[in-house]
């Protein structure tokens, strides 16, 4: 076995790949990490953090959500500074006074959320911070263009940001990041938003650049980039190095169990799914009748969500709903399948009242909710868990409480005060019930992790008053493999108790795994429909293909 365990508070001094050359502090590592601490107010985010990321390797960084990975991450491009230990970058102390300093040392970062300005187009983004004087942008669009063509992250250059989907945006970061070749680039879930083709062509990138001399920090939670890509892998669990290995591709069930202190049980098929590596598939595949079984009763014929012959029109006049119809009933999980930009995002947007549709109709049980408001929707008895969290899911800036009961702070009101003790322990009793991990009710909701963000903004939507549908979009994007089992563990419930769910998502094999029936998007079109069953795969990858099967 070629993992190893590590003691809580030794620290970790990965072995390298190969032997690379020596560098300034005699380990042959371009980046040395040694005791490295940080804390945020009482939580303790990374606790004595030891590793080297070798010249030339592809190192991955593995953990539950909340395990340090994106701090650790923010330490070495200058967003943090740690509070204890040191980084060492090529033979010399790194101590970055902020990103700009970290880029001017050749280290380049995509980050987990997206820092692009919306009403600016995609070069206008790019020459940020890069340009000076007259502005060049036919060069810099030259520039996208060819990249764009070379590592296969096609994009249009002077698309407005606005416009585009989360997958397209997350390719503008990683473009921004290519266009200063770096010598460092860390990856902080970059592949969370992007299609398999696009992660395919992805970490052909990243191989393509580590041949060429740059080393690759890849944060992911999906262990068959870990078997396709990396080098080295490093496990974080609790802010602390608990596991290593030097070769990830023969260890996945051993860092699986390192991650999550666990082997795969219960939901493990949806979780080897969202793994998508032949390494745990085996485990998967044996969880896969018990996890078809999770659920026990059968959808009944009340419809509670009817949608007819919807129709929309995207900001370039181009059809994004064409006509589109589905129901689904008291008791059923009908999936939205469909490669990404063929008309979910909209859907999601029309149903949680976000976008008006030209015409059609929408009804939930007796509430005609065509054209309403958010708030209307909310109070026909439905709950959204949006596609971006972060950006329209939730308040960053405020209080995990706030979150928790956005729509409901009125009932916490005492002479027109917030109450904020009865808030707070409502807020807590809340965390317990979906394990929502925090330091506290009042931390910040941007300083939770993606997965005890997603759990929250999942907590407040199943209890929304009188729920009688859930729509949940990309639910499990950007998750691990345990965050992955309790959202859908908490969904599959809610369904047992006759909720009716609308579950949208790009991972066809959580669909088939979740879902009753699943209906295929293209172009705006509904396909057709089919039950989930493994042995109708090929008959909707052709209606994904745009084909009628």
């Amino acid at each position: 076995m070629s993992i190893e365990a590590v003691a809580p508070g030794t620290g970790s001094h990965a072995r390298p790949v190969a032997a690379p050359p020596a560098g300034g502090d005699g380990t042959g590592a371009l980046l040395s990490l040694r005791g490295l601490r940080k804390r945020f107010g009482a939580l303790v985010a990374l606790d004595d953090v030891s590793l080297d990321i070798a010249r030339s390797e592809i190192h991955c960084l593995l953990g539950e959500n909340g395990a340090g990975k994106s701090t650790l991450c923010n330490l070495i491009f200058g967003v943090h500074a740690p509070d204890a230990g040191e980084m060492v970058l090529d033979g010399r102390p790194h101590r970055p006074g902020g990103p700009r300093d970290a880029l001017a040392q050749g280290i380049a970062m995509v980050h987990q959320h997206f820092s692009l300005v919306s009403d600016l187009t995609v070069v206008d983004n790019l020459l940020l911070g890069q340009a000076r004087g007259v502005l060049d942008r036919a060069a810099c669009a030259q520039r996208v263009a060819a990249l764009a063509d070379e590592y296969g992250l096609a994009i249009a250059p002077r698309a407005r940001i606005a416009d585009l989907s989360v997958g397209e945006r997350q390719r503008v970061e990683i473009i921004k990041c290519l266009m200063r070749s770096p010598r460092l680039l860390v990856l902080d879930e970059p592949t969370a938003v992007l299609l398999p083709d696009e992660i395919r062509a992805l970490l052909a990138v990243c191989e393509r650049v580590a041949a060429g001399g740059c080393s690759v920090v890849l944060v992911t939670h999906k262990l068959a980039e870990v078997e396709r890509a990396a080098h080295r892998a490093t496990v974080l669990r609790l802010g602390r190095v608990v596991a290593r290995s030097d070769a990830p591709a023969r260890d996945m069930r051993a860092l699986v169990r390192a991650m999550i202190q666990r082997d795969l049980s219960g939901l493990g098929a949806m979780a080897g799914a969202a793994l998508g590596t032949d390494a745990v598939a085996t485990a998967a595949a044996a969880d896969a009748g018990a996890a078809a079984r999770t659920i026990t009763r059968r959808p009944s014929a009340a419809v509670v969500l009817d949608v007819e012959d919807l129709v929309m029109h995207d900001a370039g006049g181009v059809v994004a709903l064409d006509h589109v119809g589905l129901a689904v009933h008291e008791g059923e999980i009908l999936g939205i399948a469909g490669v990404e930009g063929n008309g979910q995002s909209e859907l999601a947007a029309v149903l949680s009242g976000m976008t008006v549709a030209a015409s059609g109709r929408y009804r939930v049980g007796a509430h005609d909710l065509f054209g309403r408001p958010p708030k209307a929707v909310t109070r026909a008895g439905v709950g959204v868990v949006p596609e971006d969290r972060h950006r329209v899911g939730c308040v960053p800036t405020m209080p995990l409480a706030e979150n928790l009961f956005l729509d409901r702070l009125h009932e916490f009101r005492r002479f027109g005060l917030l109450d904020r003790r009865a808030l707070l322990a409502k807020a807590a009793a809340s965390m317990r019930e979906f394990d929502v991990r925090a330091s506290g009710a009042d931390q910040p909701f941007e300083r939770l992790s993606g997965g005890n963000q997603q759990k929250a903004v999942l907590a407040r939507e199943l209890t929304v008053p009188g729920l009688r549908l859930l729509i949940a979009a990309q639910p499990t994007r950007g998750l691990d493999v345990g965050a992955v089992e309790a959202v859908y563990g908490y969904i599959r419930r809610a369904c047992e108790r006759g909720l009716a769910v609308l579950l949208i998502s790009s991972e066809l094999d959580e669909l088939l795994a979740m879902c009753h029936r699943i209906a295929v998007m293209y172009r705006g079109r509904i396909m057709g429909e089919c039950d989930a069953r493994p042995d109708e795969r090929a008959r909707i990858g052709a209606w994904m293909a745009g084909h009628a099967a």
